[in-house]
Protein backbone atom coordinates (compact mmCIF):
# COMPACT_ATOMS: atom_id res chain seq x y z
CA UNK A 1 0.00 0.00 0.00
CA UNK A 2 1.23 3.42 -0.93
CA UNK A 3 1.82 6.25 1.60
CA UNK A 4 -1.08 8.07 -0.01
CA UNK A 5 -3.40 5.27 0.74
CA UNK A 6 -2.22 4.73 3.92
CA UNK A 7 -2.97 8.34 4.90
CA UNK A 8 -6.41 7.87 4.07
CA UNK A 9 -6.94 5.10 6.94
CA UNK A 10 -4.82 7.33 9.29
CA UNK A 11 -6.92 10.81 8.77
CA UNK A 12 -9.80 9.32 9.44
CA UNK A 13 -8.57 8.30 12.98
CA UNK A 14 -8.10 10.93 15.15
CA UNK A 15 -5.26 9.77 16.97
CA UNK A 16 -3.24 8.73 14.39
CA UNK A 17 -3.47 11.95 12.29
CA UNK A 18 -2.29 13.90 15.24
CA UNK A 19 0.96 11.20 15.59
CA UNK A 20 1.57 11.76 11.80
CA UNK A 21 1.62 15.23 12.29
CA UNK A 22 3.83 14.52 15.21
CA UNK A 23 6.04 12.73 13.38
CA UNK A 24 6.66 15.03 10.53
CA UNK A 25 7.20 18.13 12.80
CA UNK A 26 9.55 15.97 14.99
CA UNK A 27 11.32 14.30 12.01
CA UNK A 28 11.58 18.24 10.54
CA UNK A 29 13.88 18.77 13.76
CA UNK A 30 15.69 15.86 13.56
CA UNK A 31 16.66 16.35 9.85
CA UNK A 32 18.04 19.38 10.84
CA UNK A 33 19.86 18.30 14.29
CA UNK A 34 21.49 15.54 12.31
CA UNK A 35 22.10 16.92 9.06
CA UNK A 36 20.51 14.18 6.97
CA UNK A 37 18.99 14.84 3.70
CA UNK A 38 16.26 12.33 2.09
CA UNK A 39 14.59 11.72 -0.92
CA UNK A 40 11.15 9.57 0.20
CA UNK A 41 9.71 10.55 3.29
CA UNK A 42 7.32 7.34 2.89
CA UNK A 43 10.31 4.69 4.04
CA UNK A 44 10.93 7.13 6.88
CA UNK A 45 7.19 7.06 8.18
CA UNK A 46 6.98 3.60 7.94
CA UNK A 47 10.22 3.29 9.90
CA UNK A 48 8.72 5.19 13.17
CA UNK A 49 5.20 2.99 12.73
CA UNK A 50 5.30 0.38 15.74
CA UNK A 51 3.09 -2.50 15.40
CA UNK A 52 0.81 -1.11 18.02
CA UNK A 53 -0.42 1.78 15.86
CA UNK A 54 -0.67 -0.40 12.75
CA UNK A 55 -2.81 -2.53 14.95
CA UNK A 56 -5.12 0.48 15.95
CA UNK A 57 -6.36 0.87 12.43
CA UNK A 58 -6.99 -2.41 11.56
CA UNK A 59 -4.59 -2.85 9.06
CA UNK A 60 -2.19 -5.60 8.05
CA UNK A 61 1.33 -5.86 9.83
CA UNK A 62 3.10 -5.61 6.58
CA UNK A 63 2.82 -2.16 7.28
CA UNK A 64 4.78 -1.93 10.52
CA UNK A 65 8.44 -0.89 11.08
CA UNK A 66 9.18 -4.52 11.21
CA UNK A 67 10.42 -5.49 8.03
CA UNK A 68 12.82 -2.25 7.75
CA UNK A 69 14.14 -3.24 11.28
CA UNK A 70 14.90 -6.79 9.97
CA UNK A 71 16.68 -4.85 7.06
CA UNK A 72 18.35 -2.43 9.45
CA UNK A 73 19.65 -5.30 12.10
CA UNK A 74 21.35 -6.42 9.00
CA UNK A 75 23.10 -3.62 8.07
CA UNK A 76 23.92 -2.24 11.28
CA UNK A 77 25.77 -5.85 12.39
CA UNK A 78 27.92 -5.77 8.74
CA UNK A 79 29.07 -1.71 9.36
CA UNK A 80 29.72 -2.30 12.94
CA UNK A 81 31.70 -5.53 12.06
CA UNK A 82 33.81 -4.22 9.49
CA UNK A 83 34.38 -0.76 11.52
CA UNK A 84 35.97 -2.88 14.73
CA UNK A 85 37.63 -5.15 12.23
CA UNK A 86 39.43 -2.56 11.11
CA UNK A 87 39.54 -0.32 13.86
CA UNK A 88 40.71 -3.16 16.43
CA UNK A 89 43.69 -4.83 14.58
CA UNK A 90 44.73 -6.86 17.41
CA UNK A 91 41.81 -8.32 18.50
CA UNK A 92 41.05 -11.93 17.94
CA UNK A 93 37.07 -13.07 16.43
CA UNK A 94 35.92 -13.95 19.79
CA UNK A 95 36.91 -10.47 20.88
CA UNK A 96 35.32 -9.13 18.06
CA UNK A 97 32.50 -10.79 18.52
CA UNK A 98 31.97 -9.81 21.84
CA UNK A 99 32.27 -5.91 21.46
CA UNK A 100 29.94 -5.83 18.39
CA UNK A 101 27.70 -7.59 20.81
CA UNK A 102 28.13 -4.62 23.05
CA UNK A 103 27.53 -2.21 20.09
CA UNK A 104 24.53 -3.35 18.75
CA UNK A 105 22.64 -4.49 21.98
CA UNK A 106 19.64 -3.16 23.24
CA UNK A 107 20.85 -0.77 25.75
CA UNK A 108 23.14 0.44 23.44
CA UNK A 109 20.62 1.33 20.45
CA UNK A 110 18.32 2.63 23.14
CA UNK A 111 21.46 5.23 24.34
CA UNK A 112 22.68 5.91 20.59
CA UNK A 113 18.17 6.86 19.79
CA UNK A 114 17.85 8.54 22.73
CA UNK A 115 20.98 11.10 22.26
CA UNK A 116 19.30 11.96 18.64
CA UNK A 117 16.03 12.44 20.62
CA UNK A 118 14.49 9.59 18.41
CA UNK A 119 11.95 8.82 20.89
CA UNK A 120 9.34 11.57 19.87
CA UNK A 121 8.87 10.66 16.59
CA UNK A 122 7.71 7.15 17.31
CA UNK A 123 4.38 6.81 16.01
CA UNK A 124 2.09 3.92 18.89
CA UNK A 125 -1.15 3.09 19.19
CA UNK A 126 -3.43 4.37 22.04
CA UNK A 127 -2.95 1.55 24.57
CA UNK A 128 0.95 1.46 23.99
CA UNK A 129 1.23 5.57 24.32
CA UNK A 130 -0.47 4.98 27.64
CA UNK A 131 1.72 2.29 29.07
CA UNK A 132 4.16 4.10 28.29
CA UNK A 133 5.46 2.54 24.90
CA UNK A 134 7.34 5.30 24.03
CA UNK A 135 10.62 4.45 26.96
CA UNK A 136 10.03 0.96 26.52
CA UNK A 137 13.56 -0.10 25.27
CA UNK A 138 12.44 -2.74 22.95
CA UNK A 139 10.54 -0.55 20.92
CA UNK A 140 13.43 2.55 21.29
CA UNK A 141 15.84 0.24 19.77
CA UNK A 142 13.59 -1.31 17.04
CA UNK A 143 12.44 1.85 16.03
CA UNK A 144 16.33 2.86 15.88
CA UNK A 145 17.42 -0.24 13.02
CA UNK A 146 14.33 0.30 10.96
CA UNK A 147 15.61 4.18 10.52
CA UNK A 148 18.87 2.66 9.55
CA UNK A 149 16.80 0.29 7.30
CA UNK A 150 14.84 2.94 5.93
CA UNK A 151 17.46 5.52 5.40
CA UNK A 152 19.63 2.53 3.43
CA UNK A 153 16.66 1.90 1.09
CA UNK A 154 16.58 5.45 0.61
CA UNK A 155 19.66 6.93 0.59
CA UNK A 156 22.19 3.88 0.02
CA UNK A 157 24.89 2.26 1.99
CA UNK A 158 27.19 5.30 1.64
CA UNK A 159 25.07 7.52 3.99
CA UNK A 160 24.00 5.18 6.37
CA UNK A 161 28.14 4.60 7.11
CA UNK A 162 28.34 8.07 7.38
CA UNK A 163 25.43 8.72 9.56
CA UNK A 164 27.19 5.80 11.56
CA UNK A 165 30.28 7.66 11.57
CA UNK A 166 29.17 10.65 13.18
CA UNK A 167 26.34 9.35 15.77
CA UNK A 168 27.63 5.52 16.62
CA UNK A 169 31.17 4.91 15.99
CA UNK A 170 32.44 7.97 18.10
CA UNK A 171 31.21 6.55 21.45
CA UNK A 172 33.25 2.95 20.47
CA UNK A 173 36.42 4.17 21.68
CA UNK A 174 37.96 1.38 22.78
CA UNK A 175 38.01 -2.38 22.82
CA UNK A 176 35.71 -2.44 26.54
CA UNK A 177 32.76 -0.43 25.18
CA UNK A 178 29.88 -1.06 27.22
CA UNK A 179 26.97 1.16 26.97
CA UNK A 180 25.62 0.71 30.05
CA UNK A 181 28.67 0.16 32.18
CA UNK A 182 27.78 3.34 34.25
CA UNK A 183 23.95 2.09 34.99
CA UNK A 184 23.59 5.77 37.20
CA UNK A 185 24.26 8.16 34.54
CA UNK A 186 22.26 6.40 32.39
CA UNK A 187 19.24 6.21 35.02
CA UNK A 188 19.68 10.10 35.42
CA UNK A 189 19.61 10.76 31.50
CA UNK A 190 16.16 8.62 31.28
CA UNK A 191 14.68 10.20 34.41
CA UNK A 192 15.76 13.86 33.40
CA UNK A 193 14.45 13.08 29.87
CA UNK A 194 11.73 11.13 31.24
CA UNK A 195 10.55 13.51 34.28
CA UNK A 196 12.59 16.49 33.92
CA UNK A 197 13.63 15.32 37.48
CA UNK A 198 16.80 13.49 39.26
CA UNK A 199 17.02 10.62 41.17
CA UNK A 200 18.70 10.60 44.82
CA UNK A 201 20.50 7.17 46.53
CA UNK A 202 20.39 5.73 50.27
CA UNK A 203 22.11 3.73 52.01
CA UNK A 204 19.19 1.46 53.63
CA UNK A 205 21.57 -1.82 55.00
CA UNK A 206 25.21 -2.37 55.61
CA UNK A 207 26.17 -5.89 57.58
CA UNK A 208 28.81 -8.39 57.18
CA UNK A 209 32.32 -8.08 58.91
CA UNK A 210 34.66 -5.45 57.36
CA UNK A 211 36.50 -8.02 55.05
CA UNK A 212 33.25 -9.04 53.50
CA UNK A 213 30.81 -6.26 53.34
CA UNK A 214 27.81 -6.20 51.98
CA UNK A 215 25.57 -3.12 51.19
CA UNK A 216 22.37 -2.33 49.95
CA UNK A 217 21.13 1.17 48.30
CA UNK A 218 17.98 2.56 47.30
CA UNK A 219 17.64 4.63 44.57
CA UNK A 220 14.62 7.17 44.45
CA UNK A 221 12.24 9.46 42.65
CA UNK A 222 10.58 12.16 44.74
CA UNK A 223 11.28 9.88 48.13
CA UNK A 224 9.62 6.53 45.83
CA UNK A 225 11.80 3.42 45.93
CA UNK A 226 12.66 3.40 42.19
CA UNK A 227 14.95 0.36 42.67
CA UNK A 228 17.20 -1.52 44.85
CA UNK A 229 20.97 -3.06 44.30
CA UNK A 230 23.73 -4.35 46.24
CA UNK A 231 27.41 -5.35 46.53
CA UNK A 232 30.25 -5.26 47.93
CA UNK A 233 30.68 -1.79 47.76
CA UNK A 234 28.69 1.24 48.35
CA UNK A 235 29.69 2.00 44.91
CA UNK A 236 28.66 -1.24 43.48
CA UNK A 237 25.04 -1.36 45.29
CA UNK A 238 24.42 2.41 43.46
CA UNK A 239 25.19 1.35 40.07
CA UNK A 240 22.83 -2.58 40.94
CA UNK A 241 20.00 -0.36 42.18
CA UNK A 242 20.50 2.08 38.84
CA UNK A 243 19.72 -1.25 36.76
CA UNK A 244 17.33 -2.64 38.54
CA UNK A 245 15.47 1.21 38.21
CA UNK A 246 15.89 1.36 34.83
CA UNK A 247 14.91 -2.08 33.98
CA UNK A 248 11.87 -1.42 35.51
CA UNK A 249 11.45 1.29 33.62
CA UNK A 250 12.03 0.47 30.44
CA UNK A 251 10.01 -2.78 30.95
CA UNK A 252 6.88 0.26 30.87
CA UNK A 253 6.22 -0.24 34.75
CA UNK A 254 5.21 2.59 37.00
CA UNK A 255 7.08 4.00 39.68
Amino acid sequence: MEIRALEKYINDDAHARKALLNFRKEFFNFKARTGITINEESFYIQAFMHSSFINDLQLDKIHNNERLEFLGDAVLELMVSDYIFNRFKELPEGDLTKLRANIVCEPSLVVFASKLKMEPLIMLGRGEEKTGGRQRASIISDTFEAFLGALYLDMGADEVLKFLERFVFPHVKNENYNAVADYKTLLQEHMHRSFQKGVEYKLIEASGPSHNKRFVTGVYLENTLIGQGEGRSKKESEQHAAQAALDKSMSGESH
